[in-house]
């Protein structure tokens, strides 16, 4: 006939969260409830696909005429919007049509002008990421020239790298 609030209880129950609700007591044979619920589940990052949901109505009685079960499949939709910066500095550099590495030398201005390239990768939410692969291809060579002598490469905030062709080759 009208709505109410239910109240309920969560727990763990053999290792498994659980959350009981008490629908009313006593209830008269026949009788027929429709309830709704909301759930809010956190933590979900690493869940993968879908959480699965077992609903199960349980009544106190002695003996029990059924316990009704139903298994409920919720898939997980993890939305966050990246966002990539990068600048280069300097911004621009001109090379001289002149100027010639100096093969076997030990001194970085032997081997060019040095650019640092800058990339900043931003979650802007509103999930959190993980398992986030970021490709990032610099050309090299030119031809069988030196265009760009990659010397290091150092990341922040606990991420790993992998680069190719092997920095510093020249030790410089």
């Amino acid at each position: 006939q009208g709505q109410e609030k239910l109240s309920c209880n969560p727990k763990k129950e053999n290792g498994t969260h659980v959350v009981l609700c008490e629908l009313g007591n006593p209830m008269k044979a026949g009788a027929r409830i429709t309830v709704d619920m909301e759930l809010s589940v956190s933590g979900l990052e690493d869940i993968g696909e879908a959480i699965t949901f077992h609903l199960q109505l349980r009544s106190k009685n002695s003996p029990s005429p059924s316990n009704a079960s139903v298994t409920v499949t919720v898939p997980v939709e993890a939305e966050a919007e990246m966002e990539l910066r990068g600048n280069s500095l300097p911004a621009t550099t001109v090379l001289p049509t002149s100027w010639h590495w100096v093969e076997g030398s030990q001194r970085l201005e032997d081997h060019g002008i040095k650019v640092e390239h800058v990339y900043e990768l931003h979650n802007k939410g509103p999930s959190t990421v993980s398992g986030v692969t970021l490709s990032i291809v610099i050309p090299h060579l030119l031809g069988d020239h030196v265009l760009l002598y990659l010397l290091e490469l150092g990341t922040e905030g606990g991420m790993n790298c992998s680069h190719h062709p092997p920095l510093n080759p020249a030790q410089v």
